[in-house]
């Protein structure tokens, strides 16, 4: 199992330094993975919860990780992809996946907040098509010598595209989301599903047909990863408890951990929702020292 962590840039902090220290202590404490959050705008749940407080960008916050770090996969959970070029966005992963050597996860979904997609914009009702397409544009940047591409939306050849990402058929695409055109998305387009929420049993149900789907389309359905993001609580100490499958005592979090595993999960992506860092740290401790010393 696989651990990732979740850095608090969407929490409204206003020194970016205590963002950036959440990502350098999950290296040091043994964490797999950091991960960022994606919005352009404070529209809906975003605007309620920060007014004017800073929302820092996805990807320049990732690539400032990236710089201060070694080890660590830099994952988006989720960039949504409809509110983005996917040209623009091929370079600015295959540069980074250039620039981290080949560290680069990238997780894709819609969007949900049709104000925000409105706002920038973009066809809220054909986002699904766009994405679709949007990674096929990728790809073809990243792996072919001359690409070539003919759309509904975008069209090119006779250019060349540069740099390639280290990683060879560039950074897994793990598809975020729980509809049903998420599930083919991830089956057919993705390397892996990446959905919120979801306790072991869930996974397991979920998962299969996304892995029988892959499979009758002639993909390796088995090679699919699956990582599941969810909040964060270690209650040895009379901390409170969240409503997540994620929160308990050591103990339990570890025999959850080990069904999380016999159901075919790989990663868990786990977040502290709050802008208090001080209690980010201290439940980023808890879980090194006390849960994954037991189940690694």
């Amino acid at each position: 199992m696989r651990f990732g962590f979740i850095v608090p840039h969407n929490y409204g902090l206003e020194d970016p330094q205590d963002v950036v220290g959440v990502a350098r202590k999950a290296e040091e404490l043994g964490y797999d993975s950091v991960w960022v959050n994606h919005h352009v705008l404070h529209a809906g749940y975003i605007l309620d919860r920060l007014g004017d407080a800073p929302y820092y960008d996805a990807l320049t916050l990732l690539t400032w990780v990236a710089a201060v770090t070694d080890r660590v996969r830099l994952g988006t959970t989720v960039i949504v992809l409809p509110y983005l070029n996917p040209l623009v966005l091929a370079k600015t992963i295959a540069t980074l996946d250039v620039m981290s050597r080949g560290r680069v996860n990238l997780g894709i979904g819609v969007g949900n907040l049709k104000q925000e997609s409105d706002s920038l914009a973009r066809d809220f009702h054909n986002r699904g098509r766009y994405t679709d397409e949007g990674i096929a544009v990728m790809r073809e940047l990243w792996t072919a010598i001359d690409p070539v591409f003919d759309g509904e939306f975008f069209s090119f050849s006779g250019v060349k595209f540069s740099p390639k990402p280290v990683q060879q058929l560039g950074p897994p695409v793990l598809i975020g989301g729980h509809s049903a055109a998420a599930h083919r998305r991830a089956a057919l387009l993705g390397d892996g599903w990446h959905p919120m929420g979801l306790d072991p049993e869930q996974a397991g149900v979920r998962m299969q047909p996304i892995r029988d789907m892959a499979n009758a389309a002639g993909r390796d359905g088995s090679a699919l990863d699956l990582s599941i993001r969810l909040e964060l609580r270690v209650a040895d100490d009379g901390t409170e408890g969240v409503d997540s499958p994620m929160s308990g005592r050591p103990e339990e979090l570890a025999r959850t951990i080990e069904q999380y595993e016999a159901q075919g999960v790989n990663e868990l992506v786990l977040s502290v929702s709050t802008s208090d860092v001080d209690f980010i740290h201290k439940t980023m401790d808890a879980f090194a020292e006390k849960v994954m010393s037991r189940v690694r």
